[in-house]
């Protein structure tokens, strides 16, 4: 089993940036693809990115595209979510999770989430 601590949220203004963080428990972190997801209130959860085991490969949802970079440092056990040119549309709360799938976008993929951390960007 592995267990999450995320860090990083906070409340920044449009255009700034902020920087997830998200250290495992366990030793085998570096067996699971890692992904962050969000969501805000009244809406269903949603994926934001994905990084495969070894870091090689990412996978964006088009509306973070180009703003957002997902890493991993296995040695750390620990994701990170590098937020850039935030909008108020991205405030939510922000959860990071892994699973055993090579590739995966849909919550029901990921066996083991973190507890959230609050993203609040001001217009």
């Amino acid at each position: 089993q592995v267990q999450f601590v995320e860090s990083g949220g906070g409340l920044v203004q449009a255009g700034g940036s902020l920087r997830l963080s998200c250290a495992a428990s366990g030793r085998t972190f570096s067996m699971y693809t890692m992904g962050w997801f969000r969501q805000a209130p009244g809406k269903e959860r949603e994926f934001v990115a994905a990084i495969s085991w070894s870091g090689g490969r990412t996978y964006y949802a088009d509306s973070v595209k180009g703003r957002f970079t997902i890493s991993r440092d296995n040695a750390k056990n620990t994701v990170y979510l590098q937020m850039n040119s935030l909008k108020p549309e991205d405030t939510a709360v922000y959860y990071c999770a892994a699973s055993l799938a090579i590739v995966a976008r849909r919550p029901s993929e990921y066996a083991y989430w973190g507890q959230g951390t609050q993203v609040t960007v001001s217009s």
